[in-house]
């Protein structure tokens, strides 16, 4: 790749970042796909791995024809967005709804469902406060039953 098309290239991708602009946005012509199923079809590949691993170069000698511009920096940013999923869901832990409902009910007035879920600082303060002398405590059971008190990271893995 020549200077001019590596300059193009990286100034391209902090123009895609900083615009906050959705990383499978331009992936499958224009639309954002249902699933990384999908990605994974369109690209040829059947794993995590081997869509992460993917380049331009490979893809040209796997399918014979090479990226445009736009595909390749669709494609990187599908591979840092696929990334990111990957690591939001180690940071989540696997945490579930059923769990942190226990925790609130049996432990309550001391936040350790806040601690399970990832709210280590209100976690401290409901337990120097005994949950808001319970209320906090009864706010945050309706908010675990509604599933509107989710972990950190973002989802439950089970919910009820």
């Amino acid at each position: 790749m020549n200077f001019k098309k590596s300059i193009f290239l990286v100034v391209a991708m902090i123009l895609l970042i900083f615009t906050n602009a959705h990383a499978y946005e331009l992936v499958v012509d224009g639309q954002k796909p249902a699933s990384k199923s999908e990605l994974f079809k369109k690209y040829g590949v059947d794993n995590t791995e081997d869509f992460l691993a993917l380049t331009p170069a490979k893809i040209k000698k796997q399918s014979g024809e090479k990226l445009s511009l736009k595909e390749a920096i669709a494609l990187k940013a599908a591979q840092k967005q696929v990334k990111k999923d990957l690591k939001s869901k180690k940071q989540n832990g696997g945490k579930s709804q059923v769990i942190a409902l226990v925790l609130v009910i049996l432990l309550g007035g001391l936040g350790i469902h806040r601690f399970y879920l990832g709210y280590t600082g209100i976690g401290i303060i409901q337990l120097l406060t005994a949950g808001g002398c319970g209320i906090w405590a009864l706010i945050d059971l309706i908010r675990i039953i509604t599933g509107d008190l989710k972990p950190k990271g973002g989802e439950y893995e089970k919910t009820l």
